[in-house]
């Protein structure tokens, strides 16, 4: 776990003040109830595909676990961004297959 660090926080007279850390982090509702799209995407790539997953809702860093496992089972290179999950190459069968069989069970299939 991270070390919390105060070192910028200013003493402060507000008595409804609360630190950055302090802060309710969003929870992640469980893989059944998550409601994620899988689309291939083309646009302003140069041409090159890219799988996308958008969707997710909860803490961010169980969407980076979340990331981190599809691109190992895929084999390729990705990245977490805007709270989408972005998969070099057209895998969207393979990532629906995976995510169906790791209890998505809302996932879909979305464009063309």
């Amino acid at each position: 776990m991270k070390k919390k660090s105060y070192e910028q926080l200013v003493y402060s007279t507000n008595p409804d003040f609360k630190a950055e850390s302090e802060e309710e982090q969003p929870i992640t509702p469980s893989a059944a109830e998550q409601k994620l799209r899988v689309m291939l995407d083309r646009k302003q790539r140069g041409g090159k595909q890219l799988t996308l997953i958008t969707g997710f809702e909860g803490h961010p860093d169980d969407l980076n676990k979340l990331g981190k496992s599809l691109k190992s089972v895929c084999g390729t290179g990705g990245s977490v961004k805007n709270g989408e999950i972005l998969i070099q190459g057209d895998f969207r069968d393979k990532v629906l297959a995976i995510l169906l069989k790791t209890g998505y069970r809302k996932t879909k299939k979305s464009g063309g």
